[in-house]
């Protein structure tokens, strides 16, 4: 396989992972009907990317290849037909983000990096690739987004492991698609952990207690 081809399935294995994650967290969180869902699903599945691509100076791949807006809607239909199943259970909603986190952060550093950027806006674009989505949807459901949260448990860090990964990969000369993978799994695997044993980044000397 390609390292486009392996770039391409990341990027839309993301953008379903995230559909998932958007749908079922405005179902769980808010009062939404089936627009509401698919609206949410969509923001958070194709948000991050097309604040990067706009950054880049490029029309978002959304707009230009329909496999993306069709991922991010199977995502969410999905979500809307099993919300039953799945909205009482706290950690797929989790998972799903962790995936779309990891697999975000990778393409957007991959991609500024095939565009010329230096190390660290590479970096930069990876995590807001990353986090972009969740963001804009953690503002439409009226809350403190998830990047900001001094109990967000590593989320921020983890995504700019995964593009510090690439980075320090396409400046060694490796090929970006099978590194790409292994920066994807150190992000999901850092999340998860930190989710699991409560990790936070440092707050600021005297802050309150969590």
């Amino acid at each position: 396989m390609s390292t486009q081809n392996i770039i391409l399935l990341l990027d839309l294995m993301g953008i379903f992972a995230f559909a998932l994650d958007g749908a079922l967290t405005a179902i769980r969180t808010a009062r939404v009907d089936i627009v509401g869902v698919m609206a949410l699903g969509v923001v958070t599945a194709i948000g991050g990317g097309i604040i990067r691509d706009v950054l880049l100076g490029e029309t978002p791949a959304t707009f230009q290849d329909w496999r993306y807006l069709v991922t991010a809607l199977a995502g969410g239909t999905l979500a809307f037909f099993l919300s039953s199943q799945l909205t009482h259970l706290s950690k797929p909603i989790l998972l799903f983000d962790a995936a779309g986190l990891s697999l975000f952060a990778v393409i957007g550093a991959t991609k500024a990096l095939e565009f010329g950027f230096g190390p660290l806006q590479a970096v930069l674009l990876g995590v807001i690739t990353g986090v972009g989505g969740g963001t804009i949807r953690d503002v439409l459901l009226n809350r403190i987004p998830t990047v900001l949260s001094a109990n967000s448990h590593l989320y921020a860090i983890p995504a700019m492991l995964a593009a510090g990964i690439v980075v320090a990969a396409d400046l060694a000369g490796f090929s970006a698609g099978w590194i790409a993978i292994v920066g994807a799994l150190v992000c999901f695997g850092t999340r998860v952990l930190s989710l699991r044993y409560r990790w936070n980044a440092p707050s600021p000397p005297g802050a309150p207690p969590l």
